[in-house]
């Protein structure tokens, strides 16, 4: 990946790696719609008039409506409501766990869809290492969940796996601030009835209010905007690989910030985790292309701009 793809990339290795622990905070003391229904609309009051001043955002609806709606079913309705109610039953880190499979159902969903993306061997030893990094660090903090719950996580995994294909093949020619513009707005719109008939009867605590603004504001309307251009940038495939790094993240949070120990398993676990990324994420050799040998007439006069012979 370019300078600008790994600079994207740690940024949503961090900024999607706090999300559930806010959404455990939050769905403890108001309902899953609530959530799903602040977040949708604190991102869309944010990024709407951006969007609007930007111009053609009503042209690009129009234009793109159907796959924008998909996008928005797949990575925000469906997602968001089914892995906020799995955490009234599972841990954070059990949920953390599930969604790093997002990248290697991802890579059989883009294969089963005709993927355009090159994975060779050193993108498939990536995935491998970076799961077998998240399961070293999460597997000991694992809780139980029903059945229900771990078979809502798998839906909000097959969500997040599909939604990206759909914004790399479909959407690219939609300016990134303008498809989070109208998705949050409309998932706002839809959460709205729902939210307001499980609404909580008394104002929530200041550490549910400040979960549900993390969410709003960091999680959701400066996440969004970068993880599609993280799409753009590096493809679908690679961009999911930062489910990887979210558990990782949340681990070393609780170290630097609640004294939690910083033991030789989890270390051990970023080193695959990092290994893992590097590898799964780098570019692979195009296919039907060798080396070409260089030469010094290749290199023009006019700032050293190589030329074909």
């Amino acid at each position: 990946m370019t300078a600008r793809g790994w600079f994207l990339f740690s940024l949503m290795g961090v900024v999607w790696g706090i999300p559930y622990l806010m959404i455990k905070v939050a769905v403890d003391a108001v309902s899953p719609p609530v959530v799903v229904f602040t977040r949708c609309a604190l991102g869309a009051a944010l990024l709407l008039p951006f969007a609007l001043r930007q111009g053609g955002f009503g042209d690009a609806i129009r234009r793109h409506w159907r796959p924008m709606l998909a996008f928005a079913v797949l990575e925000i309705m469906i997602p968001w409501f089914t892995l906020t109610d799995a955490e009234r039953q599972l841990s954070s880190s059990t949920a953390g766990l599930l969604i790093a499979g997002v990248p290697i159902v991802g890579v059989v969903l883009a294969r089963f869809l005709g993927d355009t993306e090159h994975l060779g061997v050193r993108r498939v030893s990536g995935l491998t290492l970076g799961l077998a990094g998240v399961a070293v660090l999460t597997l000991p903090h694992l809780t139980g969940g029903d059945a229900r719950s771990l078979a809502e996580v798998l839906v909000t995994v097959l969500g997040y796996a599909t939604a990206p294909l759909i914004a790399a093949r479909r959407l690219k020619e939609v300016p990134s601030l303008h498809l989070t513009a109208a998705c949050l707005t409309l998932a706002a719109l839809v959460y709205a009835p729902a939210a307001a008939l499980t609404r909580p009867a008394a104002l929530p605590s200041p550490t549910v209010l400040a979960a549900l603004a993390g969410l709003g504001v960091i999680c959701t309307a400066v996440a969004f905007v970068a993880f599609l251009e993280l799409i753009k940038e590096a493809g679908p495939t690679r961009a999911t690989v930062i489910t990887y790094v979210n558990p990782a993240v949340a681990v070393a949070a609780g170290a630097l910030f609640l004294d939690e120990p910083l033991t030789l398993p989890v270390l051990a676990a970023f080193a695959l985790i990092l290994a893992g990324s590097v590898l799964a994420t780098a570019a692979g050799p195009r296919r039907g292309t060798r080396p070409v040998p260089w030469s010094s007439r290749q290199t023009s006069r006019a700032d050293g701009r190589v030329e074909s012979p």
